[in-house]
């Protein structure tokens, strides 16, 4: 591993962490001069940049700013958004991904992260400042800030384009601590258990066509989201303590009846 010694003044990796701190600068000049709230990138369109900004969107997802990976503009607006809604409140929001799943019998959890991009507010520990190789976008070793989430309850919402409208998957969550180190991953990263099993909820969540990219809030809870679609007029779909996989298909059905017929009122 190469950590912070090696990225200290006079360090051989120095010049590493004086690049992902001026692509912090750009991006963060480019945002205020236009009044953005959110942004997106792509490792497979970085331009000049020679390292996919990893360090630099975390401190400003920190900051309140919405990000969305591989121009996902629709999960940087609304990583904007639970972050607005949450300002103020201990935790944060954060792009976030299910990279892999554990599923030992009766034990199944699902391991959250990204190539880089994961807000270091999901953690009250200090995390540690790092760079490693990354086996995509054929650039320079990236800097990214590595840690894990804290424990306690959260929510991870997705949003989805049906065409006629938008939709929005909410999934209550439960962030547990990893069973084991995870030297191997070595990026912002959260363990979770779905509500109401890992089972009914990797069904409903396939049902509703949810995408793979999600906003993990461990600010806010599902009330605020209720409270956000009611105010966007955007449908809701809840996954939670109370979900059964016949009775949220029957309302993915009445859903898709209302939204059509809604628009005649």
């Amino acid at each position: 591993m190469t950590s912070l010694r090696s990225l200290r003044a006079g360090a051989e990796r120095h010049e590493s962490l004086r690049y992902g701190a001026a692509i912090e600068i750009g991006l963060r000049s480019f945002l205020e001069a236009g009044g953005f709230g959110a942004f997106t990138t792509s490792f497979e369109d970085l331009g000049a940049l020679r390292q996919l900004p990893g360090l630099a969107v975390q401190r400003l997802m920190a900051d309140g700013y919405g990000f969305g990976a591989e121009g996902d503009w629709k999960t940087a607006i609304l990583v904007h958004a639970a972050n607005v809604m949450g300002s103020g409140l201990p935790g944060g929001a954060s792009l976030m991904e299910d990279y892999t799943y554990d599923l030992t019998p009766g034990a199944e959890v699902i391991l959250g992260a990204h190539m880089l991009e994961v807000n270091p507010a999901l953690t009250t520990a200090k995390p540690t400042l790092e760079i490693h190789p990354l086996g995509i976008g054929g650039r320079e070793d990236p800097v990214r800030l590595v840690f894990t989430a804290d424990p306690g309850p959260a929510v991870v919402v997705a949003m989805s384009d049906m065409r006629d409208r938008f939709r929005l998957v909410a999934n209550v969550i439960e962030v547990v601590e990893p069973t084991e180190p995870l030297p191997k991953l070595p990026v912002g990263r959260a363990v979770w258990k779905p509500a109401p099993s890992f089972a009914v909820s990797a069904a409903a969540w396939l049902t509703a066509g949810a995408a793979h990219h999600t906003v993990m809030s461990t600010a806010l809870g599902l009330e605020a989201f209720t409270d956000f679609a009611d105010i966007a007029k955007t449908e809701l779909l809840v996954i939670d303590e109370t979900t059964e996989l016949r009775s949220f298909e029957q309302a993915i059905r009445w859903n898709a009846a209302y939204y059509r017929l809604a628009q005649g009122l």
